[in-house]
């Protein structure tokens, strides 16, 4: 906290701050009484909540399906008829005081451009502003961000004089992550060493954002095709060299389109290879559940079992041989948890060749050639016209070509209510 502008103390110009005798905006308690006044009048509209989502309502009939995303004072709309969100428009504007900021473009720092194949979702405003608040506008970009297959030590170097700084700028890459799955990796290793970062682990920081610097508009290209789940299912076993824990990670595409992914250390060292990739597994399945549980409550169809993709071969073969033995009796809790969907047929597990193992960039940094084509198994590329230092229309460079056929569904009206 520091003292407002213009109202510095003359005796205390850098130790003291100033009390509020009470919230500047409203009393304590008032968002809650809001959101639940708003969220008991949603019902009467015929909207149901989801029980994979607290913040999102559903409204289906015969003329079409509405979504309403709710997060604190700001209303999403998007649905399939946009009469029946006009009408839902119209019904909160006369029960509640607000005003309609038209089609969605910028909300929480997520930039949606609407194109011609879908949308696509960047922070590029976001990683302008973040760039410049460090101070590295004149800096070189580099082509990843971090060094091939290398990791932080925890007393590397000496101490950094700034740690609130540190923390500062590695929070703002965490927001970061929602749209460049790219730097999960780099970023889940910074944020380790919050209570006593080194000099070394700043220097991992700014080469963070040199790159992404020098990918600003990259973004994710999300356009229509088959609604399929599948995942990649990935772990580095003891690649921590602090402590040997592992770090899984996992993204999940819908259709083409990831929607889901992560980076994580975990809390226990695994004892073996096999292991290791169970826990990933568990992870992930656990996710596909939730995200099953989310398309269910948006009445969205799934037609055939999710999918995950892993590398490891004796994960795989656990499958076809139910026999535990010494080396395998340790994860014998996450095997259950794996198999026993799999055996209900609400899950399947194929084995992906490592070069194809499009999880492995969450897992480990990577060359420059294989981060590239991470990067373009998960749908990163550029937004064809800028408008703000934006590259030609023939410098673009284009997401890997998609084997789904694009359908001819129309598009959902996106729409925000202040």
């Amino acid at each position: 906290m520091a003292q407002p502008p213009g109202f510095k103390s003359v005796t205390h110009p850098s130790n003291y701050v100033c009390k509020l005798h009470k919230s500047l905006y409203g009393l304590k308690q008032a968002p809650r009484a809001w959101n639940e006044r708003f969220t008991s009048f949603l019902p009467s509209l015929g909207f149901q909540v989801s029980q994979a989502n607290p913040s999102l309502f559903i409204q289906q009939s015969s003329k079409g399906t509405v979504l309403l995303f709710l997060y604190v004072d700001d209303v999403i709309f998007t649905g399939s008829n946009t009469q029946l969100i006009n009408q839902v428009i119209t019904a909160l504007t006369a029960e509640f005081e607000m005003k309609d900021l038209g089609l969605l473009h910028y909300f929480l720092g997520l930039q949606i451009s609407y194109t011609s194949e879908g949308l696509f979702v960047s922070q590029t405003k976001y990683i302008n502003e973040l760039v410049d608040k460090v101070d590295l506008q004149d800096s070189k970009p580099c082509a990843t961000p971090c060094l091939p297959y290398h990791r932080l030590l925890k007393d590397d170097g000496k101490p950094y004089h700034s740690p609130d700084q540190y923390r500062s700028v590695v929070g703002a890459l965490q927001y970061l992550t929602f749209t460049r799955p790219n730097i999960a990796f780099s970023v889940n290793q910074a944020c380790q060493f919050m209570h006593n970062p080194m000099i070394s682990h700043v220097i991992a920081v700014k080469r963070i954002l040199r790159y992404l610097k020098g990918t600003s508009t990259y973004g994710i290209h999300f356009k229509p095709g088959p609604l399929h789940l599948q995942s990649y299912s990935d772990a580095d076993w003891a690649g921590d060299p602090n402590d040997r824990r592992l770090t899984s990670g996992f993204v999940v595409f819908l259709g083409s389109n990831p929607i889901s992914w992560a980076s994580k250390k975990q809390h226990t060292v695994s004892r073996s290879t096999t292991e290791a990739e169970y826990r990933a597994l568990a992870i992930t399945a656990a996710e596909l559940a939730w995200i099953r549980q989310l398309l269910c409550d948006m009445h969205v169809p799934l037609h055939s079992s999710p999918l995950i993709y892993c590398d490891n071969v004796s994960t795989i073969a656990l499958f076809t041989n139910h026999v535990f033995n010494a080396k395998s009796k340790h994860i014998e809790i996450d095997y259950h948890f794996v198999c026993e969907r799999v055996t209900r047929g609400d899950l399947q597990v194929q084995h992906v060749s490592s070069t194809d193992q499009s999880a492995d960039i969450l897992t480990k940094g990577l060359s420059a050639p294989l981060f590239q084509q991470h990067c373009n198994n998960l749908m990163l590329s550029v937004l064809e016209h800028q408008l703000e230092g934006g590259c030609k229309k023939d410098e673009v460079q284009e997401c890997h070509p998609s084997e789904e056929v694009i359908n001819g569904q129309n598009k959902a009206t996106c729409q925000k209510i202040k």
